[in-house]
């Protein structure tokens, strides 16, 4: 596996050694002790509270709701905890083409390799030092955003996009910009959360992840490999009506704080509208 001479961020995680320095800077960030800007980032995330989901647009959140996701269009919950969510490691539909132009998406003989499931979202070529860096400022132009809009947390979707690339992408590559994209983000003040990845909890969790979004845990058999690195800072969501799990909040080892939802994630009022907490 390549590890780019660059960076020893990705070999001081998988030696376990402390040998450079953005390795500890990240870790210190997450020590009691620690603070971004006057912000704690420790001991902050409320783990076991009850969930919102929120992608498909923002509304005015159930009676009891206490954390809640949105999109980085939308304004965080007045008075709640709000988590912005920001596709970290392929392109959002509308800004493929951008991506595109600015030469950081992935290329297959010529052609943008899009995720098979979201055909309309292209990978982020991390495959190097230069590539990596252009993609961290860009998508830290969102976490501002998250940061400059009142939002306490913010989680990045799509780390396992290497595992789409046709080998192309490494486990590295997405780790070296996961470091410099939580470093980012707690230097914002802001708790960051991974997403996907599940069976490599443990390894973003030592990059500096303060909790999962774990989606579909449940019908994948994978909330015990992000128990086992966040504890209850864990966040998760399920779709029964695309899954056929009859019942997921009856599975016993789901997160604490766990939410049933339309796969649309759409708005009340909406025929396919679903929200139960569990």
């Amino acid at each position: 596996m390549r590890i780019p001479p660059t960076l020893c961020m990705v070999a001081v995680l998988v030696t376990a050694l402390a040998g450079c320095s953005g390795t500890q800077e990240a870790s210190s960030a997450l020590s009691e002790e620690s603070s971004t800007d006057g912000v704690a980032v420790s001991d902050a995330f409320p783990a076991g509270a009850r969930l919102d989901y929120q992608l498909g647009g923002a509304y005015e959140p159930a009676t009891g709701v206490q954390v809640v996701v949105r999109d980085v269009s939308d304004p965080p919950a007045a008075d709640l905890y709000s988590v912005c969510y920001l596709n970290g490691f392929q392109t959002q539909p509308e800004e493929s083409a951008s991506w595109g132009a600015d030469g950081l998406v992935l290329l297959v003989d010529g052609v943008p390799l899009a995720d098979p499931e979201w055909p309309d979202e292209f990978l982020l070529d991390t495959s190097t030092a230069d590539q990596r860096t252009a993609i961290a400022e860009r998508i830290g132009v969102g976490l501002q955003e998250c940061a400059d809009k009142g939002y306490e947390a913010v989680e990045l979707d799509n780390l396992d996009s290497y595992t789409r690339s046709d080998g192309l992408l490494t486990l590295p590559d997405n780790l070296e910009l996961a470091a410099m994209l939580v470093e980012h983000s707690h230097d914002l003040g802001m708790l960051v959360g991974q997403k996907n990845a599940a069976e490599e909890s443990a390894t973003f969790k030592d990059v500096g992840f303060d909790f999962a979004v774990a989606e579909q845990c449940v019908e994948f058999d994978e909330c015990a490999d992000y128990a086992d690195a966040y504890g209850t800072a864990v966040l998760g969501i399920e779709y029964p009506e695309e899954s056929g799990v009859e019942d997921p909040c009856t599975a016993p080892d789901r997160p604490e704080s766990m939410v049933l939802r339309d796969r649309d994630l759409t708005k009340p009022g909406d025929r396919a509208y679903l929200y139960r907490a569990c």
